[in-house]
């Protein structure tokens, strides 16, 4: 039974230091909605969406109304479309399609799983909608897109890499009429997880149930608050532990969330992620948790130890909390979507090869850098290259979402909204990559895959 005292001392966290529940996420499997003619495929899609999720925002604003807990977004997950595609075969834009109509039509903020799985190779249907994801972004409004291309047990497919350094650039390019924002909605992973509630890397993973409900909480405003009203010379044990325990409580309020979609929906509850994810919004920002444990500003020396403690901290509060605990849980570090870390980065203090050295340390990697708009597709492709690698070894999720800005350059900003916010054009090596690139192949899976 949950405590809802526990639940009640939140209300301030609420009202005055930007605390919600960022998304409910509704994980829907596509696996029988495969057909061998496409329209008869999308179809099935449609019907299978819109039944199981027409009732979800309705849920989701009625548990705002009971709890007062805001829950920012009501979002859709679904198998990855390159499995459809392998049956069906066809044009996967019509699948894309289906998709955006169908959240438009249930009402939800994005649907994702425009996806494939291509880490040890390509099988039916993922190159023809990996080559179509451009199109597919570009056409579509709410649809989002992952292709997870390494693992710790298979190594790093460099193949798929170097397609995506391409994919990367043409969507941005097809999209420059609004902010290059297709490729705001395209994530590359390594150790993708299959219940990650978060876009734009949602998908249904194949050893989910039929359908679930996964939660992601917020926060970082209520850390940041509870952190300054410790002593400046309070120990970070001590800096560790309030964290822990704040993490917590908030977790506290996501299981009572999930519980209750849960129930009035009538499928599982799956997993609480417990990644605080950042706003534009002033007071919401994991760089300014960072800076008040004691640096000046985000990117300095000694942000990569603080981020380390606070992702540590995070997780301990809230596996505490929940016994359902998923998805990628730990501190994400969208440049875009937080305002210390936007700050940061137009005062040089914070770079892109520090914010690579922070991603190995927190949740999912280089998120929502803005990349001056003539940036080779094999330098892009190189810096996916460098975030798997450090996945791969580490046995952690890293992810690289990037903005090539078509026709900006280097200290120009790129205006978003809404929670995907605004970001700094920053700069990079611009040294090649293109002979290692262009080998193509794999890189083998590390000595830590051997577990077995």
């Amino acid at each position: 039974m949950l405590n809802m005292k526990d639940i009640m001392e939140t209300i301030t966290m609420i009202q005055e230091e930007h605390l919600d529940i960022r998304t409910i996420t509704m994980g829907i499997s596509l696996l029988d909605c495969c057909d061998s003619d496409i329209d008869k495929s999308c179809e099935k899609v449609y019907s299978k969406i819109y039944r199981l999720a027409k009732d979800l925002v309705k849920t989701g604003e009625t548990i705002e109304k009971k709890y007062g807990i805001p829950i920012v977004n009501k979002r859709i997950s679904v198998t990855p479309i390159a499995m459809l595609t392998a049956a069906s075969g066809g044009d996967p834009v019509k699948y894309a399609k289906t998709l955006d109509k169908a959240a438009k039509d249930v009402g939800v903020n994005f649907i994702g799983g425009y996806s494939a799985l291509v880490h040890k190779g390509f099988s039916a249907g993922d190159r023809e909608l990996i080559e179509s994801i451009p199109r597919a972004l570009a056409e579509t409004d709410f649809v989002c897109s992952s292709v997870n291309v390494g693992s710790t047990k298979a190594g790093i497919n460099m193949d798929a890499v170097k397609m995506m350094g391409e994919v990367v650039n043409r969507t941005a390019e097809l999209t420059k009429d609004r902010q290059c924002i297709g490729a705001a909605k395209l994530v590359v992973f390594c150790n993708a997880p299959e219940d990650n509630p978060f876009m734009a890397g949602a998908f249904h993973g194949v050893g989910e149930p039929d359908c679930v409900i996964n939660v992601g909480v917020s926060g970082p405003g209520v850390v940041r608050a509870a952190l300054a009203k410790m002593p400046k010379d309070a120990s970070l044990a001590e800096i560790a532990d309030k964290i822990k325990k704040t993490a917590f409580k908030i977790t506290r309020m996501g299981q009572l969330v999930g519980s209750e979609a849960s129930q009035m929906l009538g499928v599982p509850f799956g997993i609480i992620d417990l990644s605080l994810a950042p706003t534009p919004a002033v007071g919401d920002s994991v760089a300014h948790i960072l800076e008040e444990i004691g640096l000046e500003q985000c990117g300095t020396h000694g942000t990569t130890a603080a981020l380390a403690m606070l992702n540590d901290a995070v997780k301990k509060g809230g596996v505490m909390a929940s016994s359902n605990v998923g998805g990628l849980s730990g501190a994400f570090i969208p440049v875009s979507e937080d305002a210390g870390m936007i700050d940061a980065a137009v005062a040089g203090t914070l770079t892109i090869e520090k914010l690579e050295a922070m991603t190995a340390v927190c949740s999912v990697g280089l998120d929502m850098i803005v990349l001056p708009g003539d940036t080779p597709s094999t330098t892009i492709s190189a810096i996916i290259a460098d975030e798997a690698a450090i996945g791969m070894v580490n046995s952690k999720t890293t992810a690289v979402r990037v903005i090539p800005a078509i026709g900006y350059k280097e200290g120009e900003m790129l205006d978003f909204g809404g929670l995907l916010g605004s970001g700094p054009i920053m700069k990079i090596n611009d040294k090649s990559s293109d002979i290692m690139i262009n080998r193509g192949g794999r890189i083998p899976a590390p000595m830590q895959s051997l577990k077995n």
